[in-house]
């Protein structure tokens, strides 16, 4: 009796381990088959597409990675293009724009250019393009007490400031010439706006400004202000946006302009991260 006393004691006991272990073994199973899930699509995002190449990649079984492949299509996360591979489907798509919405741009920049802003102790500006003109979004002002006209909401013609410089970047070349013209127009009809650069030299600076990731104001939308801008990318590695730091010219020397660019550029690469972009 003792004996099967302590086989009935011993059974519940086996069977409240099994109840305890049993979810944690279920639960680890589901963490690493969600996590190759998600392996196997960024597999599909950076090009791989065949099932030979993503089992290689992942340590997988074909037959494995086959099932997961027509399990991910029948979600519609993937689409199946046949003897071409395996594409990002639409429900990736949906999800990825959700998730733009979801992350406005100014709030993800705020926390960048703040720091560029204590960096440098300047002025620093969030603008798009809007109808042709630079959309300013943000601004941080800077530590040394300067006024200058640039305010959130402000629009100013493209070609005459750094952070529509910097956008210009994104545009065919083709574009340029038009944006230049109204930018020239608006700053002959404006009395004490400093005048542009004729256009073959404007033009030639845009070419170096494209080679080195970021751009120069020279006092051509306000005088006594300088600033150094650079092009913000999304996931599609399109110029979303712009950001630039302004000071005074005493501020502002050509040797100091030259040494603020690659900052300006690693706070744009870095609110371009934010958007999904990844650099080339």
């Amino acid at each position: 009796m003792k004996g099967d006393h302590a086989a009935v004691l011993e059974q519940p006991q086996e069977s409240d381990r099994t109840g305890e272990r049993a979810p944690e073994k279920r639960q680890g199973s589901g963490t690493q088959t969600l996590l190759r899930g998600l392996a196997l699509l960024e597999c599909v995002a950076e090009g791989i597409g065949d099932v030979k190449g993503i089992a290689a990649r992942l340590g997988t079984p074909r037959s494995t990675t086959h099932r997961m492949l027509n399990s991910l299509v029948a979600e519609r996360y993937l689409h199946h293009v046949p003897y071409k591979g395996y594409l990002l489907g639409p429900k990736l798509i949906h999800l990825g724009m959700r998730a733009l919405e979801h992350r406005p741009l100014v709030a993800m920049a705020r926390p960048h250019i703040e720091a560029l802003a204590r960096l440098t102790g300047d002025t620093v500006h969030l603008g798009v393009l809007e109808d042709g003109e630079v959309f300013y979004l943000d601004k941080v002002p800077g530590t040394r007490g300067l006024e200058m006209r640039s305010r959130v909401g402000l629009a100013m013609p493209v070609a005459s400031t750094g952070l529509g410089k910097s956008l210009m970047l994104g545009l065919p070349p083709d574009r340029w010439p038009d944006l230049y013209e109204r930018a020239r127009a608006f700053a002959s009809a404006a009395p004490g706006r400093p005048p542009l650069a004729p256009w073959p030299e404007f033009r030639r600076r845009l070419a170096e400004y494209a080679d080195q990731g970021w751009s120069y104001d020279l006092e051509e939308n306000e005088i006594g202000i300088r600033c150094v801008g650079a092009p913000v990318r999304d996931v599609r590695d399109q110029v979303a946006a712009a950001v630039s730091v302004a000071s005074a010219v005493p501020f502002m020397p050509e040797q100091r302009m030259r040494e603020l660019g690659p900052a300006v550029r690693d706070c744009a690469d870095a609110i371009s991260k934010e958007l999904g972009w990844k650099p080339q």
